[in-house]
């Protein structure tokens, strides 16, 4: 050995991406969405996990390239990261719209089989499920799936809870891990496309008054909060989420949006 190797760094070469890997680093890039960097105890509540086992995994994920160090906000992911993250979310919602759109499961049961899920699959598999589905854009909750290039398209949004009186919208999207609230908006037919007014706001965070459809319901501001709408098009196709009878497969329409792009390693 010269002079020359022995002053290199030694590079690492990435791990196997096991499940534990791909959960770190799909709960790292949704905290990094909402909050720009992840802090480790945010992740440790991500996970259900101690923050010490959360500092030992980062700083080998950070070794191996996934992760970098942000000084006192936590970490991000690097490129290489970041397209590990986005597919092990593709796999994710691509599963949930397989289970709902074509094996029947109700959308409240769809999350805990496709965390399971996620990590068997193979690529294969999971590219003919979405063929299979017409390649969706969304899950059955409304959120985007990645494309296999690691385009996320985002729809512009905003809480159904800060929908203004008299103001129609669209709902878009709510998270897939409370099956509870899942069955209940089911049970008001508030789903992914459905259109839902804000007919009237009680005073000091009382109750609000929707139509839905044709049906007036009247839910609680927490839950308004909890699920987001976007504003009605004037024209064009509804979004093609996974959602149906079933059997049924969506349509692979969707309406214009910004997209945003993993960065190529």
């Amino acid at each position: 050995m010269n002079a020359r190797d022995a002053a290199s760094p030694k590079v690492v070469p990435p791990p196997a991406l096991t499940e534990p890997v791909e959960d770190y680093l799909k709960a790292i890039y949704k905290l990094e969405s909402r909050f720009g960097a992840a802090a480790t105890s945010d992740v440790a509540n991500a996970l259900d996990v101690a923050p010490a086992s959360v500092t030992g995994m980062v700083r080998r994920l950070a070794t191996q390239g996934y992760l970098d160090h942000v000084p006192y906000r936590g970490v991000q992911l690097t490129p290489r990261g970041r397209q590990a993250a986005l597919r092990t979310i593709r796999r994710h919602r691509i599963l949930e719209s397989y289970l709902t759109g074509v094996l029947g499961y109700p959308w409240d049961r769809v999350h805990d089989e496709a965390e399971r899920l996620e990590h068997a699959a193979s690529d294969d598999l999971i590219e003919r499920m979405a063929a299979a589905l017409g390649h969706p854009t969304a899950d059955p909750h409304g959120a985007p799936i990645p494309t296999v290039d690691g385009i996320v398209t985002e729809q512009p949004h905003r809480t159904l809870a800060e929908l203004p009186v008299g103001e129609t919208a669209r709902m878009l999207r709510v998270s897939d891990k409370n099956p509870a609230l899942l069955r209940y908006l089911a049970e008001i037919a508030l789903q992914p496309g459905a259109e839902v007014t804000m007919l009237s706001r009680a005073p000091f965070e009382g109750p609000l008054t929707l139509r839905i459809g044709k049906n007036e319901q009247v839910v609680g501001p927490n839950l308004a909060a909890q699920v987001l709408v976007e504003a009605m098009p004037s024209t064009g196709p509804r979004p093609a989420h996974a959602l149906g009878t079933p059997g049924s497969l969506p349509s692979a329409a969707a309406p214009k949006a910004k997209s945003r792009k993993s960065p190529a390693r």
